[in-house]
């Protein structure tokens, strides 16, 4: 896969997988791309930033079930 596909299709659908992220992340320390790619992995960046692609895995950092596991085990300590 290349970035550019990658980037395509989580700006087309506003959403990273973390099997796009993680590919995208392994073709970048690998040193195997082009212009073309770095270009659209700072389109995907910029998108991200501006909130018009969300990323799977701070999703799952974010999400309430983690959120309110937490709470849970603060109110337990208290």
């Amino acid at each position: 896969m290349l970035i550019r596909e990658a980037v395509k299709k989580a700006i087309a659908t506003g959403y990273l997988s973390w099997e796009s992220e993680n590919e995208i992340q392994h073709i970048l320390s690998s040193a195997k791309f082009d212009l073309e790619d770095l270009n659209a992995f700072m389109s995907l960046q910029l998108a991200a930033m501006a909130g018009r692609v969300k990323q799977e895995s701070l999703e799952s950092i974010n999400s309430p079930k983690i959120q309110n596991k937490n709470n849970h085990s603060l109110n337990n300590i208290s």
